[in-house]
């Protein structure tokens, strides 16, 4: 039996994003791409079963959430439903773990690697996780550094700097207290 999968490409802030679906939940996000057409194109290559499609009630939610997310508002993408079937059990776990990666938050591959309790030699696996992603964002793989805090890679469009963009709109690494204390001065 085959799932039938649908999507719908959507503006946002960033660009237009593409958004994939099936019964059981999301299966792919596709970040901005330079315009509608790229997105569309690059979704398709990467899930060539799916066809354009009017997204349900739960859909529609997340894709307002994305919206919303990049027009800047902090949004927990948590609850949202995804069908990850298919996926190797070493990456299902570190995409529990990078889950839990909140808002302006960072880790590191090697973070991921302890929480995991595993030895440091996995923090590569780790980052070939990260860079397979099937919903970044959704699973915020944005927020997962190389180790000493550097960029790393980033498998969006624009690569690092989509990910500098997306870290940027949620002041990665700004201390919350810091910025709290600053309006007090």
């Amino acid at each position: 039996m085959s799932n039938h999968y649908g999507y719908i490409v959507f503006p946002t802030a960033l660009g237009h994003c593409g958004l994939a679906w099936a019964g059981r939940g999301i299966v792919r996000l596709q970040l901005p791409g330079s315009d509608a057409g790229e997105t569309e194109k690059l979704l398709q290559k990467r899930l060539p079963s799916a066809s354009i499609a009017v997204p349900e009630t739960r859909t529609r939610e997340v894709i307002a959430m994305i919206t919303r997310y990049f027009g800047g508002e902090e949004i927990d993408f948590t609850a949202v439903e995804l069908d990850l079937a298919g996926q190797e059990r070493f990456f299902l776990d570190v995409y529990a773990v990078a889950r839990q990666i909140g808002w302006g938050d960072t880790t590191t591959y090697g973070g991921i690697v302890k929480t995991l309790g595993l030895g440091m030699e996995k923090a590569r696996d780790v980052g070939q996780a990260m860079a397979k992603n099937p919903v970044p964002l959704i699973i915020p793989c944005h927020r997962v550094l190389a180790a000493g805090g550097r960029l790393g890679g980033f498998s969006a469009p624009g690569g690092t700097t989509t990910k500098l963009r997306m870290l940027d709109l949620e002041n990665a690494g700004r201390s919350r207290t810091d910025e709290a204390q600053g309006s007090l001065f």
